[in-house]
């Protein structure tokens, strides 16, 4: 009888110390299970912030210049996006340079948008991932590149306003407040919209020429403005 009991005990705890070794493989394998990579973030281009930024001048959200670096530039921001149903984050995030028609880089567009944006309709957070494909299947033309003026276009606008004693720096292309206030002085004085901003109207006023893409945009612009007007 104790030879028996001593045969079932010995059975019992084979089998205990098998389950308990299981377990542990089990528990060991869930633990070292790697956790998935975390996505890249979205981060725009000095050219693609440059290019939001004087999308912001023209639409007279923003008063500084259009250097590449956030700088002030990240309120007019928030006022773009709360105006256009999106994430105020400050950021020209990926659904921002969309909505604003601004090329992305290859790059990025293998970069999933992950800011919530709000609905205009509900009210409700909706991705910004599907704010990307309303702005992208949407609601007319694509907005164009902002106007560039180029160095050599710059430097002539300088010596003009220099002639016209209305700015008293070096003619050396490069933008700076004091053009700025002397551009903006010619644009008020020749009923043109005073933003202190190159832009085509102002060239075109001095008699500087525009190449032949700056004349493309100029067009695209308002054929896109046009599109947008409200119609009687």
């Amino acid at each position: 009888m104790l030879k028996k009991f001593l045969l079932l005990a010995t059975a019992l705890l084979v089998f205990s110390g098998a389950a308990l070794g299981q377990g542990t493989t089990g528990t060991t394998t869930a633990a070292s299970t790697e956790k998935p990579a975390k996505p890249a973030a979205f981060r725009a281009t000095k050219d693609q912030i440059k290019q939001g930024q004087q999308i912001l001048i023209n639409g007279k959200l923003y008063s500084g210049e259009a250097t590449g670096v956030y700088g002030d530039s990240r309120p007019a921001i928030k006022s773009y996006q709360k105006a256009n149903g999106l994430d105020e984050n400050g950021k020209f995030d990926k659904a921002t340079l969309e909505k604003m028609g601004i090329a992305l880089t290859d790059k990025q567009k293998g970069i999933a948008t992950t800011e919530t944006t709000k609905s205009k309709t509900t009210g409700s957070s909706t991705t910004g991932a599907t704010n990307a494909k309303a702005t992208s299947t949407g609601d007319g033309p694509k907005r164009p590149a902002p106007f560039q003026a180029n160095k050599d276009q710059i430097t002539a606008l300088q010596n003009k306003l220099k002639d016209a004693k209305l700015f008293t720096g070096e003619a050396n292309g490069e933008r700076s407040d004091a053009l700025k206030d002397a551009i903006k002085k010619y644009q008020e004085a020749n009923d043109l919209n005073a933003t202190g901003g190159v832009n085509a109207a102002t060239l075109g006023k001095l008699g500087i020429a525009l190449t032949d893409k700056q004349k493309e945009q100029v067009a695209a612009q308002a054929a896109y403005d046009a599109a947008k007007a409200p119609k009687n």
